[in-house]
């Protein structure tokens, strides 16, 4: 059975694939080109908005741009999710879409804490790499209770930030969230590392995918799925840092 608390890459992707028969079959080697395509054209569009930015130095200048990736970016994804075989065109779209998003929130976080920008994208794929030999070499195995431990701690989390966006729309704001306390700096920890071990379920996940000779668009699929997991885990890890750099100023 594969589990995994991405909502991209769940128990039942690879259900019925048999509909979708193609001559040519989802590979490692073509999930990892797929995913370093997206990754560009994040960077790419991220780019565009990061240098908007600080041409003019204004927050509000790139406000539309970051809300309409982020929304923008969000309603793609819940049509690549219902609608896999539209994964080669949407999943390029989402990758673009997002990139608007995370150019202008790291441009903001970087206008206010120069180098966090750095620190976070260093942090990201080094937790990237460290995860991905430790998942190979066997020294994390995904066993069934972990991927039951993470899918639940990554569901509390999200519900956990669902209610305090409603709670916040009335006035209501949960200080463990913005704070730099160290109440709050823990919270993150732990949202970094639950963010940070969904990956390992994404590894077991896109292997197994192979392995069971999903048709070609699932490589495009796969690669959507582990790129939501590390955009989450960048925006975790540039929270935390923000805290910290937070109490030391």
């Amino acid at each position: 059975m594969m589990r995994t608390a991405n909502p991209a890459l769940n128990s039942k992707t690879f259900t019925h694939i048999g509909a979708f028969a193609d001559s040519k079959v989802m590979t490692l080697q073509g999930t990892v080109n797929k995913t370093f395509i997206l990754l560009f054209l994040t960077v790419f569009s991220a780019s565009f908005v990061w240098n908007k930015f600080f041409a003019f130095g204004n927050p509000a200048v790139v406000m539309p741009w970051m809300w309409g990736g982020m929304f923008g970016g969000f309603i793609v994804a819940i049509i690549t999710v219902f609608k896999k075989e539209w994964a080669p065109m949407t999943a390029p779209i989402y990758a673009l879409l997002e990139g608007l998003f995370l150019g202008a929130i790291s441009a903001i976080f970087e206008a206010r804490f120069p180098g966090i920008v750095m620190q976070a994208v260093v942090l990201t794929f080094g937790t990237l790499f460290c995860l991905l030999f430790a998942y190979k070499s066997g020294l994390i195995k995904p066993t069934e209770n972990f991927k039951l431990g993470v899918v639940a701690a990554t569901g509390a989390i999200a519900l956990f930030y669902f209610v305090s966006i409603i709670m916040g729309f009335f006035g209501v704001n949960f200080s463990i969230m913005h704070s730099s306390s160290p109440l709050s700096i823990g919270f993150s920890v732990v949202v970094v590392i639950i963010a940070a071990l969904n990956l390992v379920l994404d590894f077991d996940f896109i292997e197994r995918g192979s392995e069971s000779g999903a048709p070609k668009f699932m490589e495009w699929y796969a690669a959507f799925g582990l790129l939501v997991t590390l955009i989450w885990l960048y925006i975790e890890i540039l929270r935390l840092l923000s805290k910290l750099y937070g109490r030391r100023g």
